[in-house]
């Protein structure tokens, strides 16, 4: 009998494991809008992730960016991650819209840190910052929304200050 249990307990612990992994990500036909329609949530951070782009000079170029929407979410944001896709970002939307003050404590990844206006445009970009540093790195007036990219990101599509965001 009690190997029965562990052999039921087994199964249904795969099971419950297989069902989580498959609800982590979209699956792979699917695209940035539908999966955030369809509720795709980041399978290390649980954020949900959403369709983000960025029109340079160069054309779009489309993010999956995890929403962090709430202020924990904010807080903690990359902390303690060790990498992100090339097309992976983090959007801190900022309400109501505000001067923005970022740091890298606890971040292992540099990052790009851009900051959007009001009327969804770039202010300035943060680029290459410094994993673990605890200096500020502030917007260049009020943001409302903070976008972060691996470092060196930004440089190489062409944004820069001005481009328009959408998400």
């Amino acid at each position: 009998m009690k190997r029965l249990r562990l052999l039921v307990g087994a199964t249904a612990a795969s099971f419950c494991l297989s069902a989580l992994a498959a609800g982590c990500s979209p699956a792979a036909s699917e695209s940035p809008r539908q999966a955030a329609k369809a509720g795709a949530t980041h399978p290390e951070s649980g954020l949900a992730v959403i369709p983000v782009t960025v029109t340079s000079a160069r054309g779009e170029h489309r993010f999956r960016a995890e929403l962090a929407a709430s202020q924990f979410d904010q807080a903690k944001g990359l902390m303690f991650r060790t990498e992100m896709g090339a097309d992976e970002a983090m959007l801190f939307p900022l309400a109501p819209p505000r001067r923005a003050s970022f740091w890298m404590k606890n971040t292992a990844i540099p990052l790009d840190i851009i900051f959007i206006g009001r009327n969804r445009r770039l202010l300035n970009i943060a680029a290459n910052t410094v994993p673990y540093s605890e200096a500020p790195i502030e917007s260049e007036g009020e943001a409302a929304a903070v976008l972060e990219l691996n470092a060196g990101r930004a440089a190489q599509l062409g944004i820069a200050p001005g481009d328009r965001v959408r998400w």
